[in-house]
């Protein structure tokens, strides 16, 4: 394993984010195929403070959206990981699963792999009573990972950070709790 990563899983090493991260995560969020299920993509800028965040969500609770490298190669292939949300919601607070991987990952099972292991991470090592995931109505491949994870769907949502765009709004949220997690 390398010094780098925080954990790994049988093909991925999950680590905290670093500032010469920055060029592939801006290529990435600028990538329309990428962010079909979100608004609009990110410019340098945007991602430059999305990274900012993420970092400082390590420092403040132990967890982020994860950097993911495949640990063959040290290829980085994007996020995947934990993150507190405190929108309102009947679902939140709570801490959310997600990902984002670049195209050249997709179809290889690393997103279900990589969030199974951050499950993992979440229970028995941070602790956490419930993790919940949401996406889109249309965002079927994410809603299938939330499946294969062993997540429940816990109901509809209009997210509020997606007010003003209605195609984009309303949510599912999926969820599981600790307990559920030791039974699959």
């Amino acid at each position: 394993m390398s010094d780098a990563y925080l954990f790994t899983s049988q093909r991925l090493g999950f680590r905290p984010w670093r500032e010469d991260d920055l060029p592939a995560f801006a290529a990435m969020n600028a990538d329309a195929a990428v962010m079909e299920h979100f608004p609009k993509t990110l410019n340098v800028e945007e991602s430059a403070a999305f990274l900012a965040r993420l970092q400082d969500q390590f420092q403040e609770y132990g967890y982020c959206y994860y950097a993911v490298e495949i640990r063959e190669t040290g290829e980085w292939i994007g996020f995947i990981g934990l993150a507190y949300q405190a929108y309102k919601t009947a679902f939140t607070p709570a801490v959310d699963i997600g990902w984002r991987l670049v195209p050249g990952s997709w179809g290889q099972g690393y997103a279900t792999e990589g969030a199974r292991r951050c499950l993992e991470h979440a229970f028995t090592v941070l602790n956490l009573d419930r993790v919940i995931a949401t996406c889109t109505l249309s965002n079927k491949p994410s809603e299938r990972v939330m499946q294969k994870l062993g997540m429940n769907c816990l109901g509809h949502l209009n997210h509020p950070k997606l007010k003003g765009y209605p195609e984009y709004e309303r949510c599912l949220c999926y969820g599981i709790e600790q307990a559920e997690w030791w039974d699959l």
